[in-house]
């Protein structure tokens, strides 16, 4: 089989081979499996069997799943661009990883705890969950992830009540460079926009308000052709239509967007991902697009470079991978 057409050029330097997946359901080399590797942040696991590629998504919160990983391609100009919001189309990532630090330091009783950088793949990227639970399991195992998500949303709120009414932390959320360009670009050649977060929509909305208002855009809302979030906190306690368990690097918010909100299947071939996250990055391939790259996230550091279509530092230079110019 052609792994390195599915995987990527210099998937073997990137990924590390493992002798069997975290569940043990596949051995290499046993029972028409062969190779099995994982990136550097071992959330993910790929293995070659009969001729294709699955990939183990794995879950710290107890539901892992299993899903074909294909080579994704879009045959020339793109008739949809499907956009991550935080570090992609907004820079606000440290703030989120500082309401994890704070919320942890809620559970510590310690105003002074610090994340330390080998944190950073794992507080980014996945859902609050994972994060939660990565950080309880490292910090405060006396804890639980309910304990920690009734803190992270009341922080969250406070704190985004405090931004949305000029007091609170300045530069949350700022437009990446050249997003009003790039958006005008794809727009001035019939090219559909969706927005993608794996954040519910009470944290994605003021960030992507927020950045439009920056850029004097109007309501990203009327903008954007749709825009998927991991749902409502509707009422204390529960997480809305999504949920916590089923966001990146799970496909589903990808697949929605683009066949749901878009009307775009991925068999068309005609849509193009972007993501600065491995778990967006793995998330976009495993619903069946291509994903180009934006640097200043954790796909390098996470070890899933080669499943990109490039990595980029601007987003004005994707534009001719996107129009297929």
């Amino acid at each position: 089989m052609n792994t390195e057409k599915i995987l990527g050029a210099g998937y073997q330097n990137e990924l590390e081979s493992i002798s069997a997946t975290s569940c043990n359901i596949f051995t290499a080399f046993k029972n028409g499996v062969g190779n099995i590797y994982t990136p550097h942040d071992k959330k993910v696991e790929f293995v070659e069997i009969n001729n294709s590629i699955l990939c183990n998504v794995k879950s710290s919160m107890g539901y892992p799943a299993f899903y074909p990983l294909n080579s994704g391609v879009c045959n020339g100009k793109a008739k949809a661009v499907l956009m991550d919001l935080d570090g992609t189309s907004v820079h606000s990532e440290e703030f989120w990883i500082w309401i994890i630090e704070q919320t942890v330091c809620v559970l510590l009783n310690n105003s002074n705890f610090k994340l330390e950088n080998e944190d950073l793949p794992f507080v980014s990227g996945h859902s609050v969950s994972e994060h939660l639970k990565y950080c309880i399991k490292k910090y405060c195992p006396d804890k639980t992830v309910e304990e920690a998500r009734e803190n992270y949303f009341y922080i969250t709120r406070y704190q985004m009540k405090e931004i949305m009414e000029g007091r609170g932390r300045k530069n949350a959320f700022v437009p990446a460079p050249n997003l009003k360009e790039f958006l005008l670009e794809l727009k001035n050649n019939n090219v559909k926009i969706g927005l993608v977060t794996s954040g519910l929509t009470e944290k994605a909305l003021p960030e992507i308000v927020s950045a439009f208002n920056t850029l004097n855009m109007g309501n990203p809302l009327d903008f954007y052709d749709a825009v998927i979030s991991a749902g409502n906190n509707l009422t204390k306690g529960q997480v809305g239509t999504l949920g916590e368990l089923e966001p990146k690097p799970h496909p589903w918010l990808y697949a929605e967007t683009a066949r749901v909100g878009l009307g775009f299947s991925k068999e068309e071939q005609c849509v193009i991902a972007m993501e600065d996250s491995s778990a967006g990055v793995v998330s976009a391939r495993l619903a069946g697009f291509p994903c180009i790259g934006i640097d200043g996230g954790n796909i390098r550091q996470s070890g899933v470079e080669c499943l990109c279509d490039g990595i980029y530092t601007n987003l004005l230079d994707t534009l001719p991978k996107i129009l297929n110019k």
